[in-house]
């Protein structure tokens, strides 16, 4: 197999969530070009279009000034490093050693892939909860693993747990965690992270989690699965910066795992984007050691934009599936008729100058029964923004 076939095999790998055929843009890109070309507001993609905390881009612009231009060291800057391990400690109690627990990665998609990569071989199996971002069927299909979803079925999106543990076997090598989980905001309760610790024993698996919406969440708390009994020595876990400073674009990510686990992730990290983002990572260690104020005004800002965009929705006829964290609502245009969401939201733009994804982008062809109605909407943009998001689509009744 040769370079260009892998990677040939990773983008069909990714056409899972597709409709076969030829080779063509997603559905996100699709969506992203249709808000270009019609000026419509874009609340398909998850990214703030406002600054994130002062502090944290003055750190920025400041390393920028004094010459950190260059290539940060391999495993990531010491002082990130540190305050990676500091901030697992000070949330969760959680004792990482910075020197050999730590690696910062370029997002968290990079930490996923290198994860994928390094821990599994041909022919493994890697159970993750659908809907699931896109990233990990794609990522999954280049290292040549089977890819065993547990549907979360609508409205609540919580997993049956019988199906759970008939996902996971002796041939599963990953269980992949997203909690808070997108694209539907749900939160893993504490029954099923110790379903999925028990499991992952009994079958000898290794959990990886994707936690980038940790601190974003909506009165119920985050519990990482790594804080459970039994479940650390077993665990990757993976986070960024990005969604909680509102700084997507610098891409700083980083993984916490024992170093037996994190050893050969390292080997394959060096080979993907080797390091990146210097003047960015320093700027990240200052957030991390906001205050708690920060954190919790973060959460209670992006709720009360959550319930803007949610009444905007409910006034034009979607049904609202309430998320418990994170930046995106998923809404049933059921009650308007709409049995193919993802027509419907090449539509919207025209008829309501909104964009949004639909939920079947995030789901097997075989597994959309029960989704195909629904569509992922993005709150985390200025309130004025979802104000006219909501006028707007009010136009829909």
């Amino acid at each position: 197999m040769t370079v260009s076939g892998s990677w040939e095999r990773a983008a069909r790998g990714a056409m899972l969530l597709g409709d076969g055929g030829e080779l063509s843009p997603t559905i996100f890109a699709e969506m992203s070009a249709l808000a270009t070309a019609t000026g419509a507001i874009n609340l398909g993609q998850g990214f703030p279009d406002d600054d994130g905390p002062p502090e944290v881009l003055a750190a920025a612009r400041q390393a920028i000034s004094d010459g950190i231009n260059q290539y940060p060291p391999g495993l990531g800057m010491p002082d990130l490093r540190l305050a990676i391990s500091e901030h697992q400690q000070r949330f969760y109690g959680l004792a990482v050693d910075p020197d050999t627990e730590v690696l910062v990665t370029a997002g968290a998609t990079e930490a996923l892939a290198a994860t994928i990569l390094a821990l599994t071989e041909e022919g493994d199996q890697v159970v993750v909860f659908e809907p699931f971002y896109d990233a990990y069927g794609a990522t999954a299909a280049l290292a040549r693993t089977e890819l065993v979803t547990v549907p979360l079925p609508a409205p609540d999106f919580r997993p049956d747990l019988d199906a759970l543990r008939d996902a996971v076997t002796d041939r599963t090598r990953l269980i992949i965690v997203n909690s808070p989980h997108n694209p539907t905001g749900t939160i893993f309760d504490r029954g099923t992270l110790e379903l999925i610790v028990e499991l992952a024993h009994r079958h000898d698996a290794i959990i990886v989690t994707d936690e980038v919406y940790e601190h974003l969440t909506f009165g119920v708390p985050h519990v990482p699965i790594a804080t459970l009994p039994g479940a650390r020595e077993r665990t990757v876990s993976i986070s960024s910066g990005g969604k909680t400073f509102s700084t997507t674009g610098w891409k700083i990510g980083w993984i916490t795992a024992p170093h037996r686990l994190l050893a050969p992730i390292i080997a394959v990290k060096q080979y993907l984007t080797y390091v990146n983002g210097g003047p960015f990572q320093p700027a990240i260690a200052v957030g991390l050691r906001l205050p708690d104020s920060y954190f919790e005004g973060a959460a209670t800002s992006l709720a009360h934009r959550c319930a803007l965009l949610s009444g905007g929705l409910r006034s034009a006829g979607f049904e609202v599936l309430s998320p418990q964290a994170g930046y995106f609502v998923i809404a049933d245009a059921a009650p308007l008729g709409i049995t193919d969401g993802a027509e419907f939201c090449r539509q919207l733009p025209a008829r309501a100058g909104v964009v949004g994804v639909p939920v079947t982008a995030f789901v097997r062809e075989e597994h959309r029964d029960g989704y195909r109605s629904l569509i992922r909407f993005a709150f985390c943009k200025r309130e004025d923004v979802l104000e006219r998001a909501a006028s707007q689509l009010a136009t829909l009744r």
